[in-house]
């Protein structure tokens, strides 16, 4: 058996956000558009080394503060490890996507060590799919299962569900790395279709380093979607649609300003169509005051929120890699927020 070093990033959804619950309704029959988003992997994530073990699951993780924790020896024992993935422990992801892998491999043992993490938790970057994905991933590589990258990805998000994530099919989509992806959820259906960028993306990811709460957010927009409220059904349906041909056509055309044009018009129907939903959560008023600066106006060609919305995360476009660097520093400078690099590079 192999002993490899891994990475898996983050995931920042750039457009399409709550279209991948949305579009996973039409296998109970209800008349929606399927879910559309373009999502690509942070330049953050997480880094970790894995190997065989004899009959247990061995864990190292680091916990929230940044310190080791552990490791923690679980028996290959699928009932047992969706025990741990219900108990809402830091392992329960890890665990409940080794339960899910394990249904179908019986047996196999891992030691999986995480080495470092960059990527921040809880803001709307998929850090659960994330060590989720490594999960299955290590299991993979170590045990030469020969999984594909889709296969992987549903093995993570039937752990995370085991975990007890009301995450949609988006966020495992990090196992794709730094390509720009779009995704089509019909169901159980997922399709993927990648990305050729014409010309290199300079993003800034803003953690707002305010409160939301996603499992309120996450509540009030299924209710409402399944109460068949037009205004959210319009914007997670053909408006989402529309927003999504536009940037995915500029991203691969290289026009800029088309993109950023895109990420403000789909902020600007999230705020009249979906927000009303819940807000409490999604009026988010320092995302609003970010947006709104005279400096994103001038060092980025758009922004928006990111993953569920709310005062969680925001994202720009920046216009080159100069202009990131100052409207990073103007936004520390003047709301207290802290920021990520994210560079998308063009096609060779």
């Amino acid at each position: 058996m192999n002993r490899v070093r891994l990475f898996v990033p983050g995931r920042l959804c750039i457009v399409g956000e709550h279209s991948d619950w949305a579009g996973g309704y039409r296998k109970s029959g209800l008349e929606v558009d399927p879910g559309l988003c373009m999502i690509t992997g942070t330049d953050q994530g997480i880094f970790a080394e894995a190997g065989g073990s004899d009959g247990s699951f061995v864990l190292e993780q680091i916990d929230v503060s940044g310190r080791a924790a552990g490791p923690v020896q679980y028996a290959v024992d699928p009932r047992l490890l969706c025990e741990v993935a219900a108990s809402g422990s830091f392992d329960s992801y890890s665990a409940g996507t080794a339960a899910v892998l394990l249904e179908r491999f019986p047996g196999l043992g891992l030691e999986l060590h995480i080495l470092r993490r960059t990527l921040p938790l809880r803001k709307g970057l998929s850090s659960s799919a994330a060590i989720c994905v490594l999960t299955a991933r290590a299991f993979n590589i170590v045990h030469g299962l020969g999984l594909s990258v889709e296969e992987e990805m549903d093995l993570a998000y039937r752990g995370e569900l085991l975990a007890g994530s009301a995450c949609g099919r988006m966020d495992q989509a990090c196992a794709f790395g730094g390509v720009p992806v779009v995704l089509e959820m019909d169901g159980d259906s997922l399709g993927v279709r990648k990305l050729h960028p014409a010309a290199e993306l300079h993003m800034l990811i803003v953690d707002l380093r305010a409160g939301k709460d996603t499992r309120r957010i996450l509540a009030d927009l299924n209710s409402a979607f399944l109460a068949g409220e037009r205004g959210i059904r319009d914007a997670l349906g053909p408006s989402n649609r529309r927003i999504l041909s536009l940037a995915s056509e500029a991203v691969e055309s290289g026009d800029l300003p088309a993109l950023g044009a895109a990420m403000k018009e789909a902020q600007g129907i999230f705020d009249r169509q979906v927000a009303p939903c819940c807000p409490s959560q999604l009026t988010a008023p320092v995302l609003h005051r970010v947006l709104a600066c005279p400096a994103a106006s001038e060092y980025a060609h758009g922004g928006k929120g990111v993953g569920s919305q709310g005062d969680g995360t925001a994202q720009f476009l920046c216009r080159d890699a100069t202009s990131r660097v100052l409207l990073a520093e103007e936004l520390e400078r003047s709301f207290g927020v802290s920021c990520l690099d994210l560079t998308i590079a063009a096609s060779q």
